[in-house]
C-alpha cells in the first residue's frame, strides 16, 4: 500500500517564464496592440498538460555560477538576486528564462559580443546550425554558456523584465516557484514548439487570448491569465515593456485551493478574494 500523500512535503522547484511580445500587425482595420507567443504543453505532461503557457521551465544547475554571470550583459548577480529578495543566485533565473525559451521555442536572447546586436536567425546555414544547438541545449549535450563562448554571444540579460512571482498551491503534486519575466522577441528569430514537450504554438493578442481562455478554447492557469491580464492593455511592444520595468519587485503570490474528495479541485482562491485568510 502507498505512504498516504502530504501535500507539505512536496519540494518547491524554482523555475522561470518568459512572454516573448511583439507589436501586432495593423491589418484589416485591427486596432494598435501586441501580440504575445504561447505554447501548448504536451497532454502526456504530468504537470500542465495540455495546457498554454509561456515558454519556461526549472531552474538547472548550468543556469549560474561566476563564468555564468561573465556571459551576461547589463545585470549582476547581485542585482537580480536583489530585484527578487533572495540572497544570491538570483541571475540563474533570467539565465534559465533565456535557457528554456531557447530550447521550448527555439528564441535566443542572445547579442553579438562584437557588434551588440541581436542575433539573427535568417540566413539559412546559421538557422541550420542553431537549430541543431538548440536540441543539444535541451539534451544536455551542450551547455549555454560553451554556445554563447562558440558563436561569440552576450546573453541579453539587461532587457529582459522581472514582472511577476506565483507559487504553486500546496496540494498539487508538482510545485514551482516561478518567477514571470517579459522580453521583446527579436526581429530575426521565428518561434516555433519543439513538437516534445509542446506540441502547437501561436502569437495572440493577450485580449483574443483571454477571450478564448473564457470560452474554453485555450485552457490555462491562473498565473497564465494574470500575465495576459498585464499585458492585455499596452498598445505596442515599448508600453509593455516600460510598464514591466516600473514594477520592481512584484508581490509573492501563492493561490490557495479549496479540495474536494477524492482530491478533486473544486475552486482556486487568489490573495485578496473572499474566503483566502481563513483556508489554511
Amino acid at each position: 500500500m502507498s505512504e498516504p500523500f502530504d501535500p507539505h512535503s512536496v519540494p518547491v522547484k524554482a523555475a522561470a517564464t518568459v512572454m516573448l511580445v511583439r507589436d501586432a500587425a495593423e491589418d484589416q482595420g485591427a486596432p494598435k496592440g501586441i501580440e504575445v507567443f504561447m505554447l501548448r504543453r504536451t497532454l502526456q505532461a504530468v504537470f500542465a498538460g495540455g495546457m498554454y503557457v509561456f515558454p519556461g521551465g526549472r531552474l538547472d544547475d548550468v543556469d549560474g555560477g561566476p563564468a555564468m554571470e561573465a556571459m551576461c550583459d547589463g545585470l549582476s548577480d547581485a542585482r537580480a538576486s536583489e530585484l527578487l529578495q533572495i540572497p544570491l543566485g538570483g541571475l540563474a533565473y533570467w539565465v534559465a528564462a533565456i535557457r528554456e525559451c531557447f530550447e521550448e521555442a527555439g528564441v535566443l536572447l542572445a547579442r553579438s559580443a562584437d557588434s551588440g546586436h541581436e542575433v539573427r536567425f535568417d540566413e539559412a546555414e546559421r538557422a541550420q546550425r542553431f537549430t541543431a544547438a538548440r536540441h543539444q541545449v535541451h539534451d544536455g549535450a551542450l551547455d549555454l554558456i560553451d554556445l554563447c563562448q562558440a558563436e561569440g554571444l552576450r546573453l541579453m540579460t539587461d532587457s529582459i523584465s522581472y514582472t511577476a512571482h506565483w507559487v504553486t498551491p500546496i496540494g498539487e503534486p508538482r510545485r514551482f516557484d516561478t518567477r514571470f519575466f517579459l522580453a521583446r522577441a527579436p526581429h530575426a528569430q521565428e518561434p516555433l514548439h519543439d513538437d516534445s514537450e509542446t506540441i502547437a504554438s501561436l502569437w495572440v493578442r493577450p485580449a483574443d487570448a483571454l477571450a478564448r481562455e473564457r470560452a474554453g478554447e485555450l485552457v490555462m492557469l491562473p498565473p497564465t491569465i494574470s500575465c495576459l491580464r498585464f499585458l492585455e492593455p499596452h498598445t505596442s511592444a515599448d508600453e509593455a515593456l516600460a510598464a514591466a520595468a516600473s514594477i520592481g519587485v512584484p508581490p509573492r503570490i501563492l493561490p490557495k485551493v479549496k479540495w474536494g474528495e477524492p482530491g478533486t479541485r473544486l475552486e482556486v482562491v487568489l490573495p485578496g478574494e473572499p474566503g483566502y485568510d481563513d483556508m489554511p
